[in-house]
């Protein structure tokens, strides 16, 4: 006789979101603690300096960093596979190989304006805020600056020449562009095309399986990370920058939770709750990993499983935002060359300006999602407009922190694009999109029912 005595145990069981919250809280409290444990200063007796280093050692740049690290390298280890099996399927699946450019415009054109406004409302609050006034530090910086790319150069380096490489260094333009490539021959070669359209259908589900393992240690991988980063963090940078720091966060929130909603409302008629409801979990781990390329397991199951989105329109959006949708960092730039230029006394002219949203605009488009890669974007920014590049000392201190913060903004933009795009190409479930229970569990999702090409 059958009985339901596992469906309590079930029922019970906390969500992903839980555990990750529990896993960044206790994270938290122990790095602060480690740090308690390890106070700065030269009065130290020999036993007191050796328990120190031993400490500081064996548990935080041993186990905590091995943990954290590994973790990482695993998500890591997923993307370029997830992001072409995932294209090449979604691509497949599209009858009309032509709606491929219509997409790509919308999903381009939407991600562009976006990063517009993300950082003319970080200038227009910083302008009126002035975090920088009678601001008194030093600037002593070893940060390099680098030329910002030509567009025609960024261009030029989406389309690989070895295709191979491009997986190895995990250039994701490039893997994106081949992908593409690829899907579109498979779906015009007939009975060929359809064998190995099956062969990437049941790659994507064995890929989208590693996911959920990996998704069930997130909480563990979370806490390495985060005890190791409040090890070393001074809070008392924080309070230096306190102005700064808090304008930007400001920012960020009000960017993800009014321009987003108004946005996704204004195009789609989506109730917006909904859709920053079901984002918790993509968000939370964007701001654990501090990277938009190690969360995309996550913010194509978001999109896909949670918010309606098919598969054929998400395995498109997903990826390419986490290569060009930088929203939370261009709000970071927009702060930090007001913040800058109020700290060394150089007044910006409204050209200036316009320049520093153009050039942060077309730079996000050949910059990378991974972790500080933004301080690489203002260095560019701030050589555009005349700035001393060495102001970056300045906010490099709290950087760490407000990166957690921008990757959670970004992935909620990938989302928030991938909804109303797939709306408007009629790739969407509202049903599921209005189901409150829709992917709850991402560890208990059958992926053997994907959207497959039909």
């Amino acid at each position: 006789m059958t009985t339901n005595s596992n469906t309590p145990a079930e029922n019970k069981k906390m969500s992903l979101t839980g555990r990750i919250v529990i896993g960044m809280i206790s994270g938290i409290l122990l790095g602060t603690f480690l740090q308690w444990l390890m106070p700065a200063g030269k009065d130290k007796t020999f036993e007191l300096y050796f328990f120190q280093l031993s400490l500081q050692g064996f548990l935080v740049d041993g186990v905590l960093e091995v943990i954290g690290q590994v973790f990482m390298a695993s998500l890591r280890m997923l993307v370029v596979p997830l992001v072409f099996v995932s294209l090449v399927c979604g691509v497949c699946s599209l009858k009309d190989t032509t709606k491929l450019g219509r997409i790509g415009g919308k999903a381009i054109g939407l991600y562009l304006a976006t990063t517009a406004i993300a950082i003319s409302l970080a200038i227009f609050v910083a302008l009126l805020v002035g975090p920088g006034e009678g601001v008194n530090m030093p600037t002593s910086s070893s940060f390099e600056s680098r030329e910002a790319p030509s567009l025609a150069q960024v261009l030029i380096q989406m389309f690989p020449t070895n295709p191979f490489a491009s997986f190895a260094e995990g250039n994701m333009l490039q893997v994106i562009i081949f992908a593409l490539l690829f899907g579109v021959a498979i779906a015009l070669s007939g009975k060929s095309g359809e064998r190995v359209a099956t062969l990437f259908e049941d790659l994507s589900v064995v890929i989208m399986r590693l996911v959920t393992i990996l998704m069930n240690i997130a909480p563990y991988g979370v806490f390495a990370l985060l005890a190791t980063l409040f090890t070393t963090t001074s809070f008392e940078t924080i309070e230096n920058l306190a102005w700064y720091f808090g304008v930007v966060f400001f920012v960020l929130i009000a960017h993800a939770l009014l321009t987003y909603p108004i946005i996704l409302k204004l195009l789609t008629g989506l109730n917006p709750l909904i859709f920053i409801k079901k984002m918790r979990d993509a968000a939370i781990f964007a701001f654990s990993t501090a990277s938009s390329n190690a969360t995309i397991p996550v913010t194509l199951e978001t999109a896909t499983k949670k918010l309606g989105v098919k598969n054929s329109i998400g395995s498109f959006t997903v990826p390419l935002g986490a290569t060009i949708n930088m929203d939370g960092t261009a709000i970071m730039q927009g702060v930090a060359t007001v913040f800058i230029a109020q700290v060394f006394n150089q007044d910006l002219t409204l050209t200036d300006y316009i320049t520093v949203v153009l050039t942060a605009t077309l730079a996000s488009i050949g910059t990378a999602g991974v972790p500080g890669v933004g301080l690489i974007m203002l260095a560019m920014v701030l050589d555009q407009v005349g700035l001393p590049v060495e102001g970056i000392a300045l906010i490099i201190g709290v950087d760490r922190l407000l990166d957690m913060t921008r990757t959670a903004v970004n992935v909620t933009g990938d989302s928030m694009v991938s909804v109303i795009v797939a709306k408007s190409e009629n790739q969407f479930d509202e049903e599921m999109y209005l189901d409150p229970n829709a992917g709850q569990n991402i560890e208990n999702i059958d992926f053997n029912h994907l959207d497959k090409p039909q």
